[in-house]
């Protein structure tokens, strides 16, 4: 027994940035920032929130998939960026699609969020106790990026992607792996907003974005090629028997190091971080969904889907589409 996606959809906010409005900001260039990372431009919310991004691309996963939200038992937002701590964002997008019926909670693995998300809907799937999931990875990062450090400022952008899925006897999920590095997350860490109490004195009230740029990108190329053949040989598969790697959009230098230490060609890795940035979790199920609907995706093909992020955290599965 396993799941498999049935179907897609995805949302990013109405305002594209390009990069020659970040060079307005900081000390930069469009050049500098294409050849650098492969961004062009990104998404930026003028008001569009994680709930509601989220309910837009959950509502078109349930269209794609052909279900009523009243159907869904399991309904996971993975985030990094919430606009409350309670009640959670599932709950938030619960209410606002209708899906009375579903049991939500959030999930924060950074950028490997939607991936785990996945991987728990999975698990509730497989132990029997759901038969389907609606699952989004959602962001508005702006509101945590400090718009004056040129090392973060160029990667990230706002948007939505998610997935319906349900329970199949063959095919879907065959595999999957994760993993984390506490030890090491200080390499990229913020976003978190502290308040003033009696007792802990002045705190500062926002707390930016903050990475080694250097030690993520030696983290992703070593971790990912390793991940990526760890989830292979569960499924008894090599890398030649896979028809798209479809990667955590954080920077197209990673994805091409990742390529050639895998041995794959570059042309199985689809990228679309030229136009919408790096989202966090929302990158991978934002990306399948284009990719859906521009028919390059059938039934049968197999996909490796690998994402890594702050904690550290990271992780892949493999799966028949």
């Amino acid at each position: 027994m396993s799941i498999r996606i049935m179907g897609t959809g995805s949302a990013l906010p109405g305002r594209r940035v390009e990069n020659r409005e970040i060079v307005e900001l900081v000390d930069t260039s469009d050049e500098w920032i294409r050849e650098r990372t492969g961004i062009g431009s990104r998404h930026v919310s003028t008001g569009e929130t994680v709930v509601a991004l989220a309910a837009d691309a959950c509502g078109q996963a349930l269209a794609d998939a052909g279900r009523q939200a009243e159907e869904v038992e399991l309904l996971l937002v993975a985030t990094c960026s919430p606009e409350d701590v309670a009640p959670c964002m599932a709950c938030q997008v619960q209410s606002r699609i209708g899906a009375g019926n579903a049991v939500a909670f959030d999930l924060n693995a950074a950028c490997a969020g939607f991936l785990f998300a996945l991987h728990t809907a999975w698990a509730y799937v497989e132990a029997g106790i759901y038969r389907n999931a609606l699952i989004a990875g959602s962001e508005v990062l702006s509101k945590l990026v400090d718009w004056e450090d040129r090392g973060t400022c160029i990667l990230f952008g706002d948007g939505a992607g998610a997935v319906y899925v349900e329970k199949c006897e063959t095919g879907g999920i065959l595999s999957f792996v994760q993993h984390a590095d506490g030890s090491r997350g200080a390499v990229l860490a913020g976003g978190s907003r502290p308040l003033e109490n009696p007792w802990a004195g002045q705190r500062d009230f926002q707390k930016f974005l903050r990475m080694d740029g250097r030690e993520v990108f030696a983290f992703a190329l070593r971790q990912v090629p390793l991940n990526v053949e760890e989830a292979l040989g569960k499924a008894h598969l090599t890398v030649g028997d896979v028809e798209l790697f479809v990667l955590h959009q954080a920077n197209r230098r990673i994805i091409e190091g990742i390529s050639k230490r895998l041995g794959a060609d570059i042309s199985l890795f689809p990228m679309n971080l030229d136009q919408v940035g790096n989202t966090s979790s929302a990158a991978i199920p934002l990306l399948l969904d284009q990719l859906n609907r521009k028919g390059k995706l059938r039934r049968g093909m197999r996909l490796v889907l690998s994402g890594f992020g702050a904690g550290l955290t990271c992780g892949a599965c493999v799966m028949e589409w």
